[in-house]
Formats: structure tokens, sequence, C-alpha cells
């Protein structure tokens, strides 16, 4: 076998080399982000987002409304109780709805100004901010955070440390318990906790979101973001060149380099950008704006901030990084007449008189009605046709109210019980529903009914078997329809 030159086997090694960095770097650890702590207009408006995100989370399940919690998700009653409203399962088609048009606007929201939604109001950025504001507060600026990792272990350093992830747990637990608090009674919630009478499954998930909250805010932060949040991974698909994003003018800025205040750019051969990195330092997610558009900048704006600082101090323009669309960076005026974004307006716009028209129609009742398994029908004395149903009736109110039945679509109809019983609030009630006709009145072995739930009917004890009156409609009513059986020889046509 000829052997191979020197050259070519060093050469090879090296591409092994280079391979297997290539693929560590694929695994690396995760490098440390410490952020720097920078004030501006989009940091004040970041703090008029979140801080009310956090007193209305917070807050919310202290208020009381008709008696009950304003916002109250109960499980083991299936009532889902939002302040002067409560919902059933039967109500889950609204949901639905809700979450098409949550969807459809973060698709239109999206379509005009990108992440907006990431920076501002995100909970993993809004805790995250928090978590990073404990940081600060016990271990120091980032020069002094960089500092104290690298220097051996102290008393100061313990303690400091110690502070951070006390906070930390503190702002995680008070987390978690209000997140159950929506499940379980906040005030019986703290209760039971006290006087350890909390069930083991509630236990549970207070620890569970505790832990979760602790975690995905104090140690992972962007790593949710980059990683574990699809929505990073689908926004490109929603964007166009006229989507409001947070970009670095690369004509303007370019290229780099340091120089002393009052010096103008053209009279160095540079552009505006003094490579001050503070772009960098302030970035949660640790990316470099500059680099261009990249999917885990989450539109903060915290390097336009920092950026627009620079400037001022270097007595040049705002605006080298800022809010700005891939058509306005090449000189092109920005526009709404686009489809996709009227697109999704139309779409999100339809979607919410849908949900409002169903929610302002939704009935405060609600009825199923199922055959007997016995006999489809019976002969009665008389010679009357009775076909039997059991009616499930649901009060979806929180208070006792009175309904009375009625059925509609036979000559002559009769049925039992036409007296008007009470079903207390938030139950369902079985009544068994007697259906009498006169065969005569049959045109055809199956025919139609309909069998309607009438609310608050205010009238005298009809008799049963008597030829009833018709009956106004209450205040609500449903309808369903179902089949009277007959025998397959009608008396008419015998």
């Amino acid at each position: 076998m000829r052997a191979e030159p020197a050259s070519v086997e060093s050469n090879r090694i090296a591409a092994v080399e280079q391979i297997d960095s290539t693929v560590l770097n694929l695994y690396e650890k995760r490098e440390k982000i410490y952020t720097r702590k920078i004030e501006g207009f989009y940091q004040l408006l970041r703090a008029f987002t979140g801080w009310p995100l956090l007193i209305a989370y917070f807050a919310t399940p202290w208020l009381s409304v008709n008696g009950h919690q304003a916002v109250l998700f109960d499980l083991p009653t299936r009532q889902f109780h939002i302040f002067w409203m409560t919902f059933w399962p039967q109500d889950f088609s609204l949901l639905a709805w809700a979450l098409m048009i949550s969807a459809f606007a973060l698709f239109f929201v999206t379509n005009l100004a990108g992440r907006v939604w990431c920076g501002y109001t995100c909970p993993q950025t809004v805790w995250t901010a928090i978590f990073m504001w404990a940081e600060q507060v016990t271990e120091g600026t980032r020069n002094e955070r960089i500092k104290m990792d690298a220097a051996p272990l102290s008393l100061s350093k313990f303690l400091r440390r110690s502070a951070k992830h006390l906070l930390w747990l503190g702002i995680a637990l008070a987390t978690g318990v209000t997140f159950i608090g929506y499940f379980y009674d906040l005030k019986s919630l703290i209760v039971d906790t006290f006087n350890w009478q909390l069930p083991l499954v509630t236990t549970f998930w207070t620890l569970f979101f505790t832990v979760a909250t602790y975690i995905n805010a104090g140690w992972m932060r962007e790593q949710v973001c980059k990683y574990m949040c699809p929505y990073a991974r689908f926004q490109a698909a929603m964007f166009d060149k006229d989507t409001l994003v947070v970009s670095y003018n690369k004509a303007r800025g370019e290229q780099r380099g340091s120089r002393k205040k009052g010096v103008e750019p053209e009279s160095v051969g540079m552009g505006d950008c003094i490579d001050c990195t503070w772009c960098v330092q302030v970035c949660p997610t640790g990316i470099d704006i500059r680099n261009g558009l990249q999917y885990e900048c989450i539109n903060c704006a915290a390097c336009v901030d920092a950026c627009d600082s620079i400037m001022d101090k270097m007595d040049y323009a705002r605006g080298l990084i800022a809010y700005t669309t891939e058509h306005q960076l090449e000189g092109k005026p920005w526009t709404w007449k686009r489809p996709r974004l009227i697109g999704y307006g139309l779409a999100m716009v339809m979607m919410i008189s849908l949900f409002t028209g169903a929610l302002l129609t939704r009935k405060p009742l609600d009825v199923d009605v199922l055959r007997s398994r016995g006999q489809l029908f019976q002969e009665v004395p008389g010679g009357y046709i009775q076909n039997t149903y059991t009616i499930k009736a649901m009060n979806k109110t929180l208070e006792r109210q009175q309904y009375v039945l009625s059925v509609t679509g036979l000559p002559g109809v009769r049925w039992i019980p036409q007296a008007p019983f009470d079903i207390e609030g938030g139950e369902v009630q079985d009544i068994s529903l007697t259906v009498i006709v006169d065969p005569d009145q049959l045109q055809a072995m199956n025919t139609e009914l309909t069998i309607t739930l009438t609310e608050h009917l205010s009238q005298n004890l009809i008799e049963p078997l008597i030829e009833p009156v018709i009956k106004p409609r209450g205040e609500a009513s449903v309808d369903k329809e179902t089949r009277f059986i007959g025998p397959s020889i009608l008396k008419t046509w015998q």
C-alpha cells in the first residue's frame, strides 16, 4: 500500500478536529448572560405593560363577585366563574372561540409589530424581569456579578447568593399559590394550608408550579424562549417586509470603531457605531442585534434604549438601533395595505363578532332529551299511544329557578308533568316525561316533536291528560327536537 504524504494526513486530522469542534459547539454548555441594567422610553413602557398584568394576576383571586371568587375555575363542581358570569362544560364551544380569537390576534399583532407580545406582556418575560431585578438587588451590577462569580466562595458571596435564592423562592411560591388560587378558592387555600388540611393533589400542584417558576424564570430564562417556546420558531412565517421589528441600521453604523466624543464618523472613515457592545450587554437573550434579525430576539427594545443613550453621549442622532421595517431600511415607505395583515384583521373581527353574539345569546339553561330504553311505545287505556323520555334539565344560574316543560308538533298532544318544577342553581335534574297522542293524529310511524324547557313561567297547575292551554314563553327557553314513535299499522289506515 502506498503511504500518503504527511501533508495530506495532517490536513485530514485538521478537518476531523474542525468537524469535532463544530459538533461540540452544537451541544456546548450554556453561557450565563449577565444583563446590564438600562433605563429608557421602552423600558418605561414595559413597566406600564408588565406591572398592571402582575397586579391583576395577584389581586384578582382576592376579589368577590356575587358571593364567589371573581375568577374561579371550580373543577369539582364544573363551574367556571368569570366575574359576573358562570360557565359550564356545555359552554366549552365559547372557549374554542376565545382561543381562535387569541390566535388570530397574535397573528395580526405579529405581522404588524413583530414579537411585541414576547417583549412586553409574555409571562416568561415579565417574571424573568422580576427575577433579574432580585438578582441585581442582592448581587449588584453586571460587573459586580461577573466578579463575584469568578471569585472563590466567601461569606459575603454565600450570603448574597442565599438572599437571591430566597427572594426567588418567595416570588415563585407566591406565583404558585396564586395560580392554584384560580382553581381552589384562594382564601380557603391559605386557611387550609395553615391548618394542615390542604389536599395532597392541591399540595402537589402548588409545589409543582412553584418549582416551575423558580426554574424557568430563575435558571433557564432565555432558554425557554430559544428552545421551548414554539412561537419563536414559527413567527417568521407571519413576517413580511413591512413588519415592525427591532433592527440595526447597518448602512449608517458600519464601519464600527471606538473614538472620542465629538469626533465626526466621516472624518475617521467610520459609521456611527462605536462598538461599545451595550446593545449586547442589555439583551436578555444574549444576541447581537447588529448581526441582523434573529429568532431569539423578543423585541423588548432594551438594545434601542441602550444605543440611544450612547448616541446621546456621543452627540449623534438617535435611531441607529430602532423599531423599523425592512422596507424603511431600504428607503421605501411603510404601508398597512398588505393582504396578510388585512386577512388576519378581518378574521379576528369576524370571530370577535361571532363570539360576542354567542355570548349575548347564551341561555342560562340547557336540556338534553333521552328516549327510554324500554319499549318504543305503549298503548294505554283509551287507545292512546304513549312514549316516555328522560329530560336532563340544567340550571346554569347560581340561584334556584322554576321551569316548565311543553311539547309541540302533533295535534292534541298531551304530556306529564305539566306542573312547574324547581331546580337548584348549578344542578342537573332528571325528569321523566310522558307524551300521549291520539293515534288518529299520527300520519307516520315516526313523527318529529319539539320539547321546550321554559324558565320563569307563572301559571296554575294544569291537570294531566287535559287539553293544555298554549303557554307563553318565559324569560329563557330551550327547544330540543326528538321523535315520537307509533305503531307500524295506524288506525287511520285500517
